[in-house]
């Protein structure tokens, strides 16, 4: 609410008088300049925090880098400047309903060539922040033959055109801020990331990035259920005796210990890929998949030590839950990521 909104504005003054603002984003664009590698540990400290990357201005690290690549000299101006200066913030549209998210080729909003630019048709959804958002970067189909790897782009559409309608937010597991929208909307040729029918590789390049991201703030989380569990164990006496002596409960420790040590060497594998220019399909793949079970199973240990308490909005073990069961959905699910990786292992035998 109006409330929620000040505090944050206020967090982010603070960021920016403190020198701690937008710490991974090149320092062209007004960050600090940090690559992943130096990003990566305080990016996971961000991630403890619910609000910790928008506080910080780290959230726009995605958007950031895919409009400076790639837009145009008026979409930078329009758009990334503004974004960068807290004047209107991003939000992406990929999935569409009754498509599944992980086959590309299953997406049926277009966007069609006319006289003055094109014309994007279609619905999306999981439209994270498109209600506060000052434009939405749609994927869009742009060509019906040929090879179906050029078949999509990108476009940068104004949240407040006409034919831009939020046709509903979507509760995911009782919490708000994905969004359903319909697209009727002209676009002008000015509005396209880089040539037609690059939309895949752009999408390819965020992605790689945006999973490994979402692994370093993830492990965040994990380690903030870790830190209650160890809390509640100490502090909560049942029977004589504080739960830290039940033995039984000792395994939940080494689990969410190893779990967390493994999930975090997987994703610092991620990122030295990334830095390195490597390929980093399994590195990413692999962390994504382990980093996310971890998180699930921390959390759920951690319930389970709190108890009845552990189900209700008085810990942040519920949201923390509803993070951890998306994120084996989100960015692909496990089993592509899985099948993925098993099939490049087992061709580097051949």
């Amino acid at each position: 609410g109006p409330d929620g909104a000040a505090v944050l504005s206020a967090l982010q003054d603070a960021a920016r008088d403190a020198d701690l603002w937008a710490l991974p984003l090149p320092t062209h664009l007004g960050g600090g300049g940090l690559d992943l590698t130096e990003y990566a540990p305080l990016a996971e400290m961000e991630g403890r925090s619910d609000f910790g990357p928008t506080a910080l201005g780290s959230d726009l690290l995605l958007d950031a880098t895919m409009l400076d690549r790639h837009a145009t000299e008026t979409i930078r101006e329009r758009y990334l400047l503004p974004m960068l200066a807290g004047r209107g913030g991003p939000s992406f549209a990929m999935t569409e309903p009754g498509a599944p998210g992980s086959d590309p080729a299953a997406l049926t909003t277009t966007a069609t060539r006319t006289g003055e630019g094109w014309r994007i048709t279609g619905r999306k959804w999981f439209t994270s922040r498109a209600a506060s958002a000052a434009f939405t970067t749609v994927v869009c189909r742009t060509a019906t033959s040929g090879d179906p790897r050029r078949a999509f782009s990108l476009f940068v559409v104004p949240t407040d055109a006409p034919g831009y309608r939020i046709r509903r937010e979507i509760p995911v597991l009782g919490a708000g801020g994905q969004y359903e929208i319909a697209l009727d909307i002209p676009v002008a040729d000015d509005h396209l990331l880089g040539a037609p029918g690059e939309g895949l590789r752009i999408v390819g390049e965020r992605l790689a990035v945006g999973r490994t991201l979402r692994c370093l703030r993830w492990l965040g989380q994990a380690h903030r259920a870790y830190a209650l569990m160890l809390s509640r164990m100490t502090d909560r006496h049942t029977h004589g005796g504080p739960l830290a002596d039940k033995q039984l409960l000792h395994a939940y420790v080494f689990d969410s210990h190893a779990e967390i040590a493994a999930a975090r060497a997987l994703t610092h594998a991620a990122v030295a890929a990334l830095v390195d220019g490597r390929d980093t399909r399994v590195a990413v793949g692999t962390a994504k998949v382990v980093t996310a079970r971890a998180l699930h199973a921390v959390v759920d240990r951690a319930i389970q030590v709190y108890g009845a308490e552990g189900l209700t909005d008085d810990t942040p073990l519920p949201m923390l839950a509803r993070t951890a069961r998306t994120a084996r959905i989100l960015d692909g699910p496990d089993e592509l990521h899985i099948t993925t990786v098993a099939r490049r292992l087992l061709a580097e035998r051949h």
